[in-house]
């Protein structure tokens, strides 16, 4: 039962497929065919406001994931939901709401690795479990992510150690901060692989996909009893569980005052592959009153482009920014917009990806140009980032890393363009202490005699926050996974991990 009506969500894939429920989505990962699962239609929020401000977020959780993983039971559900939302999260509350003047931050990073992929991946391992257990795989599944590095070491930390489960995680060597690089390389569990690759994140998940989409190899994992599976918000069982975080928001804002129930807001998000944006356009579809979304981009800068001129175009320097997490040129969730806003022409999104994957770039028709409208979208350089991290703590004592300061430098140059003060969500994605160097260096308090580690205790002392306790000492743990590999070499790692 889905609300008042019977609703059965099915996923198809975005270059065509046949239909399958949200468990074999959730298990497969990618769609056989290249593509990525979508639901063939958006349920919708059927309870008012004001009914569900009295939800906590396991309450709301429950209740948007059961309308969209329709062949879950209610129990299977809550089971997966309290067992990732517990005493991981420093605060309480999960996903709190914090006000700074008029503007709202959503902060996303109290989960155990200190970034809003921890929201995600704390469900996805027993979202995957129960799909097993209800489709009576008995292979052992193989979770194949590359990271830019957050995703990676919340996977790790939602996999290590689940019984008839292996993870294998990929990360571009340089193209990482020393917090998030000793965050993977320490993971315990004897089910986890981490390997640095010599390469960017585009170059790690081109692999990734290409050894998704290879038959032959997946044909001799399957005889020696193993099924690929992803961590990456590509799974939509990554995707769904952030949807909550968006209605959440909105109903504290609600419940204290700040809106009026059916008012619209604003949301803007520092994005890189895309899906945390997608999660809150989903919301949208859903029925949560949004008015803009705010697309934030670093310095590769496709997605702002892309948006601004309807031209996705990949042929561009790749540039180090200080919000690596951001440092993507090739936008995996974007496939997914393609879809909905081509009405589905499966045709149409195939003709596209073929093209980036043979020309680096495409070009959308105006039809797909008009329907972008719901979003705005633009862009900070490093200079920029840091200005806005130290004013803001300078002004108002609240410190944010650099990809939220990007989200914030880019939220103000709407408002002025735009001259809109509708109230906005700006998403803090990661605690300011992932990313030490940069965020010490906005505040005027580097050194460059000192280590990442050393400027943790710099910036604890300076701002007089705690560091948090998950990255506490983090330099004097034992590390346990020394790989390194060329980006040509990805699938040998897997076979030599694997002993296939």
């Amino acid at each position: 039962m889905n609300g008042v009506g019977l609703l059965q969500i099915m996923y198809k894939g975005t270059r065509g497929e046949k239909s399958i429920n949200s468990s074999e989505a959730i298990i497969k990962g990618i769609a056989e065919a290249g593509g990525l699962y979508i639901p063939n239609e958006f349920p919708k929020i059927d309870i008012p406001f004001s009914k569900l401000i009295n939800y906590d977020y396991r309450q709301l959780s429950v209740y948007i994931l059961k309308k969209y993983l329709t062949d879950f039971t209610k129990e299977e559900i809550e089971y997966c939901v309290n067992n990732a939302y517990d005493d991981k999260f420093e605060k309480g509350e999960i996903a709190p709401l914090v006000k700074v003047e008029e503007e709202f931050f959503l902060e996303l990073y109290h989960g155990s690795t200190l970034a809003f992929k921890d929201m995600a991946l704390s469900i996805l391992p027993y979202l995957l479990k129960t799909a097993c257990k209800k489709l009576n795989i008995k292979d052992e599944i193989v979770i194949l992510t590359a990271t830019s590095g957050d995703t990676g070491k919340a996977a790790l930390q939602g996999f290590a150690n689940v019984e008839g489960t292996k993870i294998i995680v990929f990360f571009p060597e340089k193209g990482v901060s020393s917090i998030q690089k000793a965050q993977m390389v320490t993971q315990q569990g004897e089910n986890t692989h981490v390997v640095g690759i010599y390469g960017n994140f585009d170059d790690a998940q081109k692999a990734v996909k290409e050894i998704f989409n290879d038959k032959e190899f997946n044909n001799l994992l399957k005889d020696k009893k193993y099924m690929l599976s992803s961590a990456n918000s590509i799974n939509i069982g990554r995707l769904i569980p952030q949807v909550v975080y968006y209605v959440y928001s909105y109903l504290s804002m609600l419940k204290h005052g700040e809106i009026k129930e059916g008012e619209s807001i604003n949301v803007c998000v520092p994005t890189g592959n895309f899906g945390n944006i997608l999660a809150a356009y989903y919301a949208k579809k859903m029925g949560l009153p949004i008015n803009k979304l705010i697309c934030a981009s670093n310095e590769n800068n496709v997605l702002c482009d892309f948006f601004n001129e309807g031209i996705y175009n990949k042929n561009r320097e790749f540039k180090v920014t200080s919000s690596p997490s951001m440092d993507i040129l090739v936008s995996s969730n974007l496939e997914r917009l393609l879809y909905h806003i081509s009405n589905g022409d499966e045709d149409l999104v195939s003709d596209l990806m073929k093209k980036l994957n043979m020309e680096g770039k495409y070009i959308i028709n105006e039809s797909m140009k008009e329907k972008l409208k719901d979003f705005y979208s633009g862009f900070a350089n490093d200079k920029e980032t840091y200005k806005i991290i130290e004013n803001t703590f300078k002004d108002n004592g609240y410190l944010m890393d650099t990809h939220t300061a990007v989200a914030y430098k880019v939220y103000k140059d709407y408002k002025n363009a735009m001259n809109d003060n509708k109230k906005t969500i700006i998403v803090s994605t990661a605690s300011p202490f992932k990313f030490p160097r940069d965020v010490c260096k906005a505040l005027g308090i580097d050194n460059n005699d000192l280590n990442d580690f050393q400027l943790l205790y710099r910036l604890s002392s300076f701002t007089n926050i705690n560091i948090p306790n998950s990255i506490r000492n983090i330099e004097n743990r034992e590390v346990i996974h020394n790989n390194l590999c060329k980006k040509e070499e990805i699938k040998s790692e897997i076979e030599k991990f694997l002993k296939v």
